[in-house]
């Protein structure tokens, strides 16, 4: 009986951990930015070149290392294989920001700390295998709360369900979880807070 309890509870875990993944929740937050502030025409220009430039490299990349075994899975758990990871992201959102800096003469404020953070965690890696799970979800979480502060408290609740998720499949420790928690509110803040006086 206790086997199947744990059984499903890795089940549920894994599926929370799957779906809410950084690259799915951010995905999900910039549609909903895209067809919250713009057209239908205005968010697929805004949406697609995300997609193109970020969003389906990663995942084709984290597909093909998996693929070609120089990452041991999708979620790239492991620390020395997560060094060409971080690069690679980096990399992908720097052309999105050239590109975007070519066609509105300005760069892409959220792309910005999500770079920001991504540096962090790079930082932090060299020392605590930080969850990177945990800290996008956490940072998604500052992105909505800047929209309404329910959807941001909502997406708070799922970023601290996906941290136990992480902890439960052993992809993380307690400590890395608080620490990938810990460095996104901490640029999370220093978002909301340049958000605030941009906008008076």
């Amino acid at each position: 009986m206790e086997e199947k309890r744990t059984s499903s509870l890795h089940i549920v875990s894994r599926l929370i951990s799957d779906f809410f993944n950084p690259l799915v929740s951010l995905f999900i937050y910039f549609v909903y930015l895209s067809f919250k502030i713009y057209t239908f025409k205005e968010a697929a220009m805004h949406f697609i070149p995300i997609l193109l430039i970020t969003i389906l490299p990663i995942i084709i990349w984290i597909y093909w290392n998996v693929k070609t075994g120089r990452y041991t899975n999708m979620d790239v758990s492991n620390r020395v294989q997560r060094k060409s990871l971080y690069i690679f992201i980096a990399v992908c959102i720097v052309l999105y920001q050239l590109y975007h800096y070519i066609m509105n003469s300005s760069l892409d404020f959220v792309m910005l700390f999500i770079l920001v953070l991504l540096f962090a965690l790079q930082y932090s890696n060299l020392y605590i295998k930080s969850s990177m799970h945990t800290a996008f979800n956490v940072f998604v979480a500052a992105l909505f709360y800047d929209f309404d502060w329910r959807a941001g408290l909502f997406w708070l609740f799922i970023a601290a369900l996906v941290g136990v998720t992480r902890v439960i499949l052993r992809r993380h420790t307690v400590k890395e979880v608080f620490m990938g928690a810990g460095i996104a509110f901490m640029v999370s803040f220093i978002y909301l807070y340049c958000n605030i006086q941009f906008q008076h």
